[in-house]
């Protein structure tokens, strides 16, 4: 029997093969046509009365390859959604219930596809057989399943009209093979150079950093940028709900939050990973999403040294603090100057009217006052909606560059402004790298670990 994909496309395309007959149009075989006779299987299919034809079909070349790719797509691939899967320039693809899907594209951004449902009968079909297919089946008992595709996709299902009015809906975010580098956050102008330069500073130095927007804001794919400057001898742990953060370091630990098998029984969830991770001795852990009290053990990993970087979903330094230290999380106020970085992201409109999405504000967490109970903190970036420019706000007033980055890097207190020269410099490295052509993520890695090693950054 066929197990890998590959063996199981040879045997539907010889299905198809052995059970018709190519012919130029006027019934006569042509070139590579066969005219064997052959039974059953496939050829039930195509009768109208369910029952076999009593030879093979005559079909144009044409007919027998589209044949030959519906069959693939539609059984061992995820049916008339394969096209969009494929096209590495859409993002998402959302189903909102009967009618047309929609997609999030890299350069249009949100369209009408030529993909519809128009019956309830046919969606909660295709949603059964989508469910199936990547083997997490849902029912009207649990409609709502979180899963993730074979090629890495995330997926979330609602199952059932009941549930959902308009009729059962499905999302996907869509997985990049390769992770998306810095440079390329440069090239799209979610980032500067010099902000580049003093991010992958600070993750190679070890600082406790949270990436915080709302949906779709880029958080994901800065922190997974971020992760190709952490020095290559960490052991990095990465805890997720859906499997998305990918490092090139050899020394990685995955692990992924897993559901309950039977009724309140052999879930593993997010709180009971992260306080294994902390007996596994990493140099790093990375947390796919804080939503709930995992964040307070996050901080007491910070607090034991233990670096964490984490995604979060606030809109601005002020909330993500409001939200910290609020219920569930109850982060204690004086564990929060223990996070050194909030970067926040956000899906912007651009001054000439497009859509885009941009680094907004870079901000250095200095302390909680209890007298006044008041957070201080140092806002280092600024982007400007007006220019479109990131402002560096924080040139020569950076707390983490002077206090933290600068004494790790020798520099006395008398000459700790010398680290913004060396941010200048890795900027101008971006700058040349990028000038080379030198984008993709893995290359970088391998650029930045031998400059490490060699002391050169």
């Amino acid at each position: 029997a066929a197990e890998t994909e590959e063996e199981k496309v040879k045997v539907l395309v010889r299905a198809v093969e052995e059970n018709t007959v190519v012919t130029d149009g006027d019934g006569r075989a042509g070139k590579g046509g066969s005219s064997k006779k052959k039974g059953g299987g496939l050829l039930s299919f195509f009768s109208k009365s369910g029952s076999a034809p009593s030879g093979p079909i005559s079909v144009t070349q044409a007919q027998q390859d589209a044949l030959k790719y519906i069959l693939v797509r539609d059984k061992l691939r995820m049916g008339a959604l394969e096209p969009l899967l494929q096209d590495d320039s859409i993002e998402d693809i959302s189903c909102s219930g009967l009618g047309t899907l929609f997609i999030e594209h890299k350069v249009f951004a949100g369209l009408k596809s030529n993909i519809s449902f128009e019956t309830h009968e046919e969606l909660d079909d295709f949603v059964l057989r989508l469910a199936e297919r990547i083997g997490k089946p849902v029912t009207y008992r649990s409609p709502i399943v979180d899963a993730t595709l074979l090629d890495g996709s995330r997926i979330n299902i609602v199952f059932g009209a009941d549930v959902s009015r308009s009729g059962s809906n499905f999302t996907i975010r869509k997985f990049q093979a390769t992770p998306i580098s810095l440079i390329d956050l440069i090239n799209f102008g979610a980032v500067d150079y010099t902000l580049a330069a003093y991010l992958s500073m600070m993750a190679a130095a070890g600082m406790n950093i949270f990436v915080s927007g709302e949906t779709a804001s880029g958080k994901t794919t800065l922190l997974n940028a971020l992760a190709a400057f952490v020095p290559p001898d960490s052991k990095i742990v990465s805890i997720e709900d859906t499997p998305e953060f990918q490092v090139p370091h050899p020394n990685w630990i995955r692990e992924v939050v897993r559901g309950s098998l039977s009724e309140g029984d052999g879930g593993v969830t997010m709180f009971s990973l992260l306080k294994a991770a902390l007996r596994q001795r990493p140099n790093l852990i990375v947390i796919g999403e804080i939503r709930g009290e995992e964040g307070l053990i996050a901080f007491q990993a910070m607090q034991t040294g233990h670096p964490v970087m984490a995604t979060f979903h606030a809109s601005s330094v002020e909330k993500l603090i409001q939200r910290l230290t609020g219920s569930p999380i109850n982060v204690p106020k004086v564990y929060i100057d223990n996070l050194n970085v909030a970067v926040i992201a956000s899906a912007v409109r651009l001054p000439n009217g497009k859509p885009g999405r941009r680094i907004v504000s870079v901000n250095e967490l200095v302390g909680y006052d209890k007298a006044s109970d008041s957070f201080a903190f140092v806002e280092a970036f600024r982007w400007n909606s007006a220019t479109d420019k990131h402002e560096f706000t924080g040139n020569l007033n950076s707390y983490l560059l002077e206090n933290q980055l600068a004494p790790k890097r020798g520099y006395s207190v008398e000459n700790k402004r010398m680290i913004y020269k060396d941010l200048q410099r890795r900027a101008s490295l971006f700058e040349r790298l990028r000038d080379q052509g030198v984008t993709d993520f893995n290359e970088l890695y391998r650029v930045f670990a031998k400059a490490q090693r060699e002391g050169l950054v």
